[in-house]
């Protein structure tokens, strides 16, 4: 009679440690890929959105959508309703029919009616909006309300042909949860008014975010600054503000965000990359 060979306890050890030393190295690769995924997906959802915004201005006479998410003003619709909770820093959320019903009775919902393109595929669960409009981008408070951001009611577009530097402009900017308003930005005469960030960097699909810029594309904006990158990551839903740039990188996040909301600054900062 044959005998059959087995495994040695130390053989399948062997095994076992190998199939461990292969999973952990390509365990990273596959969660970079899944990462990659979901970047292209958001940066799909910005680019609809985005060419929503176009489509909008096109069918109102040069007029841009009021980003002014949640508020009606001036006699235009907000680009989506009120779509959070009062307490959404705490977690608290809307029901998603409420949420649902919000986005539908926006006016962008005419031009882009697919919940989806309205969040992030890494956005925070039971979420159905993650995108939000840049101050400049008609999404500014009622004239006469600077809400802290500075002498900024000329920087404000209302048109499309009003916008400087298109290319270098962003329209919509992923946050990863549902908040109010729009996306807030310093743009005060002093370093110590306007040399901070007022809503956190958004750090999103690694050490940056997506953006949807005013020519219609979608991109990745990759952080700079260590300081930058820490501070978002620390902040998540809870809203820190007054993060202050340490270094030449994290000064070129700011103004990177700064210039591409305001496109003309108001103060010198003490770090002015070209833009």
């Amino acid at each position: 009679m044959c005998k059959q060979k087995a495994f040695t306890l130390v053989e399948l050890l062997v095994v076992m440690a190998i199939i461990a030393l292969l999973m952990s190295i390509l365990a990273p690769a596959l969660h970079r890929a899944r990462e990659q995924g979901k970047r292209i997906v958001c940066m799909n959802n910005l680019k609809q959105l985005t060419f929503a915004w176009i489509l909008y201005s096109d069918d109102w006479n040069d007029r841009i959508i009021n980003g002014d998410a949640g508020h009606d003003h001036g006699g235009e619709t907000a680009w989506v309703q009120k779509a959070w909770h009062d307490d959404y820093a705490s977690g608290a959320l809307l029901s998603e029919a409420a949420q649902s019903a919000a986005i539908r009775a926006g006016s962008m919902w005419d031009y882009a009616k697919n919940l989806d393109l309205y969040r992030c595929p890494t956005g925070y669960r039971g979420e159905l909006l993650t995108y939000t409009v840049m101050d400049s981008m008609n999404a500014y408070p009622q004239p006469g309300d600077t809400h802290g951001r500075g002498p900024v009611q000329g920087l404000i577009n209302k048109t499309r042909s009003s916008i400087k530097r298109a290319p270098y402009r962003i329209v919509f900017i992923d946050e990863g949860y549902v908040t109010p308003d729009s996306f807030a930005v310093h743009n005060g005469t002093t370093v110590s008014e306007s040399g901070q960030w007022w809503d956190d960097p958004t750090v999103r699909h690694g050490d940056g975010t997506c953006i949807g810029m005013a020519d219609g594309r979608a991109e990745y904006k990759k952080w700079a600054g260590s300081k930058t990158v820490k501070a978002g990551h620390e902040a998540e839903k809870h809203h820190a503000g007054g993060i202050t740039p340490e270094s030449e990188a994290d000064w070129e996040d700011l103004l990177y965000v700064q210039k591409s909301c305001w496109w003309k600054l108001n103060y010198t900062p003490p770090y002015n990359p070209p833009f």
